[in-house]
């Protein structure tokens, strides 16, 4: 399986499991009379949206390159993940605004069956995020990764409203509220985390030099091919699920040009055999004298 059909199911994945946990929140805290389970709710209705945008994302980027796009459609991605963390940084509003009009509305305390729904909440977005998160690795998406975060920010949202509940059960008269606090401070904690996916995808657009190891790994695979002696400039920017290489290679000063032209398609073979991972490399041949 491809990395581009691994990340649409993973996708495909996420927007199942947030609309049947969107409808199960949002009926525990309308009956169990709690709104960070309500909170909870709208968080995991926008994460639906965010997870469609993704898989939009995707299979735009799935399109083959054309003569307006040489290096394909990849740029998406990054695009896609301010799309998604616009998505966490309005429900993480909307949560802290509806928080604070509760916390000056008096209400009930939430049903102590509210507890149980959260705690397997808790649980499954968890698996879901560790689900996720292993395919972001495996696909170098960061649309992928900031998905997989909704589902930690939606973890933590609900350990917040576990312990808003539990505060407000136990205590009882005067802490009604704790839930409501509960859902206020995840907000900020969602904010935070929209920090978090944004700057290494704004990273990715800007072109930054931040993949060392792959730098480190393509040198070392360079020098195996014959006829390069060393490598010297790499340059490594990211579109998409792949990575654009820009290499000098260092090759005996003696040698003809055809010579140099081969070593350079050897090598460059070699590397995107030995790098699935890899997209377009360019051989720049430099004399070692």
């Amino acid at each position: 399986m491809s990395v581009e059909q691994t990340a649409i199911r993973t996708t495909y994945f996420s927007i199942v499991g947030n609309t049947a946990l969107a409808l199960i929140k949002g009926l525990a805290g309308v009956f169990g009379n709690s709104y960070a389970l309500i909170a909870d709710a709208i968080e995991s209705t926008t994460d639906i949206f965010a997870s469609i945008l993704v898989l939009l994302g995707f299979k735009y980027a799935k399109r083959p390159a054309d003569e307006n796009h040489p290096y394909g459609h990849g740029k998406i991605e990054p695009l896609i993940t301010f799309g998604v963390v616009a998505f966490l940084v309005v429900s993480a509003t909307v949560i802290a605004y509806e928080s604070i009009q509760n916390i000056q509305t008096p209400h009930k305390t939430p049903k102590s069956w509210t507890l149980i729904v959260l705690g397997l909440i808790i649980i499954w977005k968890e698996i879901s995020f560790q689900i996720v998160i292993k395919k972001s690795k495996q696909t170098n998406s960061s649309s992928l990764k900031a998905d997989a975060w909704h589902h930690r920010s939606d973890a933590i949202t609900s350990v917040m409203a576990f312990i808003g509940i539990s505060i407000a059960i136990i205590f009882g008269a005067g802490f009604e509220t704790a839930d409501d606090w509960a859902a206020l401070f995840a907000s900020t904690f969602i904010l935070y985390n929209s920090y978090l996916i944004l700057r290494p995808a704004l990273g990715e657009v800007m072109d930054e030099q931040l993949y060392d190891h792959l730098i480190i790994e393509i040198r070392d695979k360079a020098t195996e091919v014959q006829g390069v002696l060393d490598t010297e400039k790499c340059f490594i920017r990211k579109s998409g699920m792949k990575f654009h290489v820009d290499l000098h290679a260092i090759v005996n000063w003696k040698i003809s040009v055809k010579e140099g032209h081969e070593i350079a398609h050897c090598l460059k073979d070699y590397l995107r055999q030995e790098i699935p991972s890899l997209g377009h490399v360019l051989i720049h041949i430099e004399p070692n004298e």
